[in-house]
């Protein structure tokens, strides 16, 4: 796995700095991506380790030319890729009544439409290197709740569109799944964590569930994982 490269998106805190430090930390050179220049520039510093440096690009997955952008930058630096983190997202939870077309929007083409970008930029090298190409979507992409209509579209879109890109990717040995988390302790919605986070599943769980999974033999595709914490919060 030394010699492997991985692309996570929305990778400069929670849950995408989670995936980047566990993969770095087990010889995977890391690439991830952010829309604010000095979020990327401090997340990849923390990142880096002395013998292998973190690559941070700054794209908008709403814009597929940023992705491309971002594929050409890994390729550059690393000259290959072989996992793809599709983590980008964002949360705006209002009645329906009350939600602009401007928040339906932006969950929309974040959330949905940028798993779609990232994958287009990617899919070409995934399929040199026969590689792995993740979404992480939510226990809101199989369970609707109040004020989580648009937030729950944009998730349900993630799954959906993962199933049918594992089915559309495998006669290329390209391996494809969702992972659909509960309560993480992240900075989601401008929350900001604190101790009484500490029974929630934390970002760095979801990066050792990432490392299990690309880890496992070829043979077998876990291609919907649902993780949530063993026991609710109190």
């Amino acid at each position: 796995m030394s010699k492997k490269v991985a692309y996570i998106t929305g990778g400069t805190k929670g849950i995408g700095f989670g995936i980047a430090k566990i993969l770095t930390e087990n010889g995977i050179a890391v690439a991830i991506s952010g829309r604010n220049e000095n979020e990327v520039k401090k997340a990849s510093e923390a990142l880096s380790l002395e013998d292998a440096p973190a690559l941070g690009i700054v794209s908008n997955v709403r814009n597929a030319k940023d992705e491309e952008h971002a594929v050409a930058e890994i390729l550059n630096q690393f000259g290959r890729l072989d996992y793809v983190i599709a983590n980008a997202g964002m949360g705006i939870f209002k009645p329906v009544d009350q939600l602009s077309s401007g928040e339906w929007s932006d969950m929309i083409d974040t959330n949905l439409t940028g798993c779609f970008h990232t994958l287009k930029a990617s899919v070409e090298e995934l399929k040199k290197s026969e590689g792995y190409y993740i979404t992480i979507s939510s226990l809101a992409g199989t369970n609707f709740f109040e004020k989580g209509a648009g937030y729950n579209a944009s998730k349900f879109g993630v799954v959906g569109f993962t199933q049918a890109v594992m089915l559309d990717l495998r006669k290329y040995n390209i391996k494809v799944s969702t992972i659909m988390p509960g309560s993480v302790s992240t900075f989601f919605n401008g929350h900001v964590p604190t101790e009484a986070d500490e029974w929630k599943i934390q970002p760095e769980d979801i990066g050792e569930l990432v490392l299990d999974i690309i880890k496992m033999n070829p043979r077998t595709l876990p291609s919907k994982i649902e993780v949530r914490p063993s026991q609710p919060g109190k």
